[in-house]
């Protein structure tokens, strides 16, 4: 029996070939609901909506309260998991690893560009004081 949560089928089709390639079962997985906190009213405050998520073989629990439906939380409990078992398993190679690298680089071009931009500037501006 397949678990449906109220995401597009497009996104739980993602979600359940993550698992089957990471070889996450639903039977291993052990929730449980809590209130949530924090902001989103009424329903967080009265309605179990904070999702526990228990993987049992690799001992990686995650607690989600995103969202302010129960629905939504235990996708997105299950979506982390897949995340941090896959960066577990393959380090670097993992797609968040890829995505913070390429940040990174992103971040030290601008960087380097500009720190030579005010070089220049600063060479302009003795030459000016010069004549």
């Amino acid at each position: 029996m397949d678990i449906q949560f109220p995401v597009s089928e497009k996104k739980m089709e993602a979600l359940r070939a993550k698992m089957r390639a990471l070889g996450i079962l639903e039977s291993d997985l052990v929730e449980s609901f809590t209130r949530g906190s924090g902001n989103g009213g009424q329903n967080v405050n009265k309605v179990y909506t904070a999702v526990r998520l228990n993987h049992k073989p690799s001992g990686e629990e995650i607690k989600c309260s995103v969202y302010r439906t129960q629905g939504l939380n235990r996708y997105k409990a299950r979506a982390i998991l897949c995340e941090r078992l896959e960066r577990r398993e393959l380090g670097m190679k993992s797609s968040q690893a890829i995505k913070i690298a390429k940040i990174q680089k992103s971040k030290k071009d601008k960087l380097r560009k500009l720190k030579k931009k005010i070089s220049q500037e600063a060479e302009v501006k003795n030459r000016e004081i010069d004549y």
